[in-house]
C-alpha cells in the first residue's frame, strides 16, 4: 500500500469519476483502475463499486477512505514539515475563509501577509464554514478563518469579535436613530442570507428571540445582495462590522446602527488549523498580523 493508491481512492471518492480522478491524479485512466484493484487485492475488500454510473464507494471504501485522507493529510505535514526547516516562511499556504468575512478583510490582509513573508505563496479559498472544515480535515486547506465555536479537534487561536448592526434604508422610520435595541425589532421583517451562512443562523436566532421575522421568499447569496436589497428600500438587515466599514459598504442610501443592547450581539472570528500541522509557528505570527489589520479596519471607521 503506498501513499499514491490511496490519492487515487481519495480522489475518485471526491469527484465520482475515473476519468477525472485520473486526470487530477495526471495518470491514464487504466493505470488508475490498475492500482486501485491493486490496493483492493492487497486489502482483500472491494473499495468501489465499479458499476454504477457514478463511481460509489463501499461500506469497507467508506471507512478506508477517512483514514487515507488523514494519513495523507499527515503526509503533507511531514512534507511542509521539513520544507519549514530548511526555509521558514516559505512555500505555499492555503488559507480559507467563509463568505461573510473575506471580502471585508481579505483585500487589506493579503498585501500584509505578502510584505510580511515575502517568500509565502498565498492561495485562498472562500468557502461555507462547513466546507472549510472538511477541506481543512482532510489536508486541503492549512488554515482557515472561522466564526467561533468550531468543532473540538482542532488548534484555536481567537482573533476579534465584531458586533452586529442593523443596516436600514434612509426612509425607514429607525433611520433617524444613533442607536437600536433587539426588542425593538419585534414585528419587523430581516433579509437573511440562505441556508449554509453561519451568519444567517445567528440572525435567525436573534429573529426568533426578539419576535422579528424573516422576510417571506428571499434568501441571499452574499451580504453585498443584502447591502443592495436594504438600500433599494426593500427590507432591513443585519450586518458584522467589517461589513460596514470602508467605501464599498457606505455606498448607497444606508444606515448603520450599533445595537446597544448588554451584551450586544456579536461574533468571534478565529483562526483554525489541524493540531498536527508543520505550520504553527507561522501560524501564531499570521494571527498577529490578522488581529493588528482588523483593528485599523474598525479604527478607520
Amino acid at each position: 500500500m503506498t501513499l499514491r493508491e490511496l490519492q487515487y481512492l481519495v480522489e475518485v471518492a471526491r469527484l465520482g469519476n475515473f476519468r477525472r480522478a485520473a486526470e487530477v491524479c495526471n495518470v491514464s485512466q487504466p493505470t488508475l483502475s490498475a492500482q486501485l484493484r491493486k490496493l483492493e487485492d492487497e486489502l482483500g475488500v472491494v473499495l468501489v463499486e465499479r458499476g454504477a454510473r457514478r463511481v460509489i464507494l463501499t461500506a469497507a471504501g467508506e471507512e478506508i477512505l477517512v483514514h487515507a485522507q488523514r494519513m495523507l493529510a499527515e503526509a503533507n505535514d511531514i512534507r511542509t514539515l521539513a520544507a519549514r526547516h530548511r526555509s521558514p516562511d516559505t512555500g505555499r499556504l492555503r488559507l480559507g475563509a467563509f463568505h461573510t468575512l473575506g471580502p471585508y478583510l481579505l483585500p487589506r490582509l493579503v498585501p500584509r501577509i505578502g510584505a510580511a513573508f515575502p517568500g509565502l505563496e498565498l492561495e485562498l479559498v472562500e468557502e461555507k464554514s462547513a466546507q472549510l472544515l472538511e477541506k481543512l480535515r482532510v489536508g486541503r486547506l492549512d488554515v482557515a478563518l472561522l466564526a467561533l465555536p468550531v468543532a473540538e479537534g482542532y488548534q484555536v487561536e481567537p482573533l476579534f469579535t465584531e458586533e452586529f448592526f442593523l443596516a436600514v434604508p434612509a426612509g425607514h422610520p429607525l433611520a433617524a436613530r444613533n442607536s437600536v435595541q433587539l426588542s425593538e425589532l419585534g414585528g419587523q421583517r430581516l433579509m437573511l442570507l440562505e441556508d449554509g451562512h453561519c451568519l444567517r443562523d445567528q440572525a435567525l436566532n436573534l429573529c426568533q428571540r426578539w419576535g422579528a421575522e424573516e422576510t417571506a421568499g428571499f434568501r441571499a447569496s452574499s451580504l453585498e445582495t443584502l447591502r443592495q436589497m436594504v438600500s433599494a428600500g426593500m427590507g432591513i438587515t443585519l450586518l458584522p462590522a467589517l461589513a460596514t466599514r470602508g467605501p464599498l459598504a457606505q455606498a448607497g442610501a444606508l444606515r448603520f446602527l450599533p445595537v446597544v443592547d448588554d451584551p450586544a450581539p456579536s461574533r468571534t472570528i478565529g483562526l483554525v488549523w489541524r493540531r498536527s500541522s508543520a505550520l504553527a509557528p507561522l501560524l501564531r505570527d499570521l494571527a498577529a498580523l490578522i488581529r493588528a489589520t482588523a483593528a485599523e479596519i474598525t479604527a478607520a471607521a
